[in-house]
Order: C-alpha cells, then structure tokens, then sequence
C-alpha cells in the first residue's frame, strides 16, 4: 500500500512538472529560433532588410527631390525675370525713366572725328639763357662799390660795380707807356725810326690794348688813360653788356672776387623759357613751332617750342621739352612753377570716348555700354588706342553705336547686381 502511495505520489509530481518543463522548451526554441536562425533563412533575412533600406532611402530621395524640384523652379522664375527686369544669362540690364535719372546716365552716339586735344606737363619757368648774361671778373679782383641792386632794370653799358686788381693796375700802366711810343714813331714815320722800332712800338700798344680790355675795360676807360685824366690805376668797372634785369648779386662790398666768380646775373625778361617736363615713354614727337597754354597762377599765356631734349634727365626720368614766350609785360618771372598744355589734332577722324564710358569687364578686358534698345544696356568689348586728352580711341565697335558715355559705373553695378543668386545655385 504504502509502495502504491508513492507511487502515485511521483505519478503526481510528473504530471504537473511536464507542463512546466515544455513551456521553458517552447519559449528556449523560439528565443533561439528568432537569434540563430538556419543559414538559408539569415540569407533571406538581409536581404529583406535591405529591401526595406532600399525602399526608406527611395522614399527619402523623392521627398527630398520633390523638395529640390520646388526650389529650383522657384529659382528659375526668379532667374528669368529679376528685380529690374533683365535676363540674367544676358548679360544686359533694362534700366527705366527713373533708374536712368537717379545713376545720371548719358548716352551718346558714337561717330568718327578729327579731335582737339591737349596734353598736360609741368613746367618752370626760366630766363632765356641765350640772351642772359652773367657779369663775372676776368682777373682776381676786390669789390670797391656796386651801383645797381636785386631787381634793378638796367640798360646797356650801365655801370654795375667797380673793381680793384694789381694785375688791372700793371696793365694801365704799360698802356700809358706804349701810348705815347707808339704816338711819336708813328709820328716820325717809319723810314726814319726804322722796321724793327715801328713794330716793336706798335705790338707793345697792341698787347696792353688786348689786355685791358679782357680784363673786362672798355675803349672810354682806354681813352682816359690816354687823355692823362685823374685815373686810379688798378680801378675799373663793370658795365651791362645787354638790357635787362637784375636776377641775382650775391656778394659784398670789400669781397675777393676770384676770376670768373658770378657777380650779377642779367636777363631779358621780354622773352622767358619754359621747360616742360614729359614722360620718357611718350611717343609723339613735339616739332619746332607747336603751340601750347602756360598757366602760372591766374595768368595764361601762349608758348611755342623751340627745343626737344633727345636726352632724358637721370634725376626726374623725364625728357625735357624748352618753349618761348614772349613776356613783354613783365607778367612772368623766372623761377615759377607752370602748367604746360600742348595742343594737338588728329590727322584723321577717330572713334573715341570719354574715359568715364570704359569699364573693366568680368574677364578683366575694358567694356562699354551699349544701348540695344531704349532703356536696355549691354557691355561691348573694345580694345583702347591712344589717349587723346579727356578722350581714349577704341576699337573693336561700330561708328552710330549709342555708347553710355556717363553713368557707366551705374550700369554696370545693376548688372552685377542682378547676376548675384541669393540662393547661391
């Protein structure tokens, strides 16, 4: 009995414990089945997976292309037609009424024409060295008195200062000698005094003439050592050669004067210089005769010139270029600064524009603007020729072309204006 007792017991015990056991077998076989599956299965699974990576990436790209296809056709209306009613691939702007007065735009038919022009170079002005004179000593000389002053207008064989020198002092006094020798034997003639007195007194008078008067006497001083007037021997003056005005007299009364030392500078101010000073790397040529406009100051004056330097200074790297201008009045004065214009004409008619109508280009070649249509620009390239005052040749353009001859900047900040992309595309 007791052996059927637990028996039954056991019996009990594995009938509720199988349950339990196939449920944990049920769940571990799932469990395992979900994380290891067969090999054919993980197979099919991937590629399941990336079907569906597949079809979320499609799914994304049509969204984001839908997205895409929106803004670009927002972009391309915008781009069609700008703020200011110009195509943007164009290259050209429509400008209307009110655009036109605000940049201050001028446009201008373009013809070909003989052109006035002028050229612009700094000048000075000098005295004309051809018809100055320097007053200087011939010999070592002491300054004893002057007679004239800075700015002094003189005249011809005025006295201007007089000197002291040994060497004048023995030249008179060998002067009065010969004088009266060569007076009696010219007197007793020359058969009686002979060959070689006639001509010994003669030469004697001769050389002491030559001397006095290269040290700067003239023939009245000769002829008062001669009339035994009350003479000073080693006194002499020095008289203006030209008439003129006193530029300059840079010494002092009791000073040494070394031979050649400048004492006075004259000059005829009735008739100036004036240098003008080019640049090295101009290539038009100035002929004998060319007119040009000098302005010192408020003064204006004609020129016309007589020089060209075929040398360029090494100091200013400029080629020099020397004009006359005739001064009578005194107006100008050597040593003022001037503004040289010199005047020229083409030989033949010229397509040309002001230098406000040019402009550089996108590619860095020089533009202007031309009007197609009223109201509507668009830049033409064009090659430069030479500068004609104010005005530049072109090339490369058509006469009766309408150029935008003011106001060029302002087309073609409108433009660049309208070919920026807010969008950045």
């Amino acid at each position: 009995m007791w052996k059927l007792a637990v028996f039954g017991g056991v019996l009990l015990i594995s009938t509720f414990s199988l349950p339990a056991f196939a449920g944990e077998d049920e769940h571990d076989h799932e469990e395992v089945s979900h994380t290891v599956p067969a090999s054919g299965e993980e197979f099919h699974g991937e590629e399941d997976h990336g079907k569906h990576e597949a079809h979320d990436t499609h799914s994304s790209d049509v969204q984001h292309g839908h997205e895409e296809h929106g803004g670009e056709g927002h972009s391309d209306h915008d781009d069609t037609e700008g703020e200011h009613g110009h195509k943007e691939g164009s290259a050209s702007v429509s400008l209307n009424t009110e655009q036109m007065n605000l940049g201050d735009i001028k446009v201008e038919t373009l013809s070909a024409k003989n052109i006035d022009y002028q050229h612009y170079a700094p000048g000075e002005i000098l005295s004309n060295a051809y018809t100055s004179y320097r007053v200087s000593p011939r010999v070592a000389s002491v300054v004893l008195r002057r007679h004239v002053s800075l700015g002094d207008h003189v005249e011809k064989d005025q006295s201007l200062v007089t000197l002291f020198s040994e060497n004048v002092a023995q030249a008179q006094a060998s002067y009065r000698i010969a004088w009266p020798e060569w007076q009696r034997v010219q007197k007793l003639g020359r058969k009686a005094v002979g060959d070689q007195r006639y001509i010994s007194a003669k030469a004697g008078l001769e050389v002491a003439k030559a001397t006095l008067l290269s040290y700067g006497l003239s023939d009245e001083d000769l002829k008062s050592l001669t009339a035994q007037e009350s003479v000073s021997l080693g006194e002499y003056t020095l008289r203006a050669e030209i008439d003129g005005a006193v530029l300059s007299d840079e010494f002092e009364q009791g000073q040494r004067i070394e031979a050649g030392a400048a004492l006075i500078s004259l000059a005829n101010e009735k008739q100036l210089w004036v240098e003008a000073h080019l640049p090295a790397n101009l290539i038009f040529t100035l002929g004998e005769g060319t007119q040009a406009e000098v302005v010192a100051g408020d003064t204006r004056m004609m020129a016309s010139v007589t020089q060209e330097a075929h040398t360029i200074d090494p100091v200013t790297r400029t080629r020099t270029v020397r004009l006359l201008l005739n001064n009578p009045e005194h107006r100008l004065h050597p040593g003022q600064f001037a503004e040289v214009f010199f005047r020229f004409k083409t030989q033949k008619a010229v397509l040309a524009v002001p230098e406000t109508a040019l402009m550089r280009g996108a590619d860095g070649d020089w533009t202007v603007f031309v009007e197609d249509h009223p109201g509507e620009f668009e830049p033409v390239e064009v090659e430069l020729g030479r500068a004609l005052g104010p005005l530049r040749e072109i090339m490369g353009i058509e006469p009766g072309s309408r150029i935008v001859t003011q106001g060029a900047f302002f087309v073609a900040s409108q433009i660049a204006k309208g070919g920026f992309d807010p969008h950045n595309h």
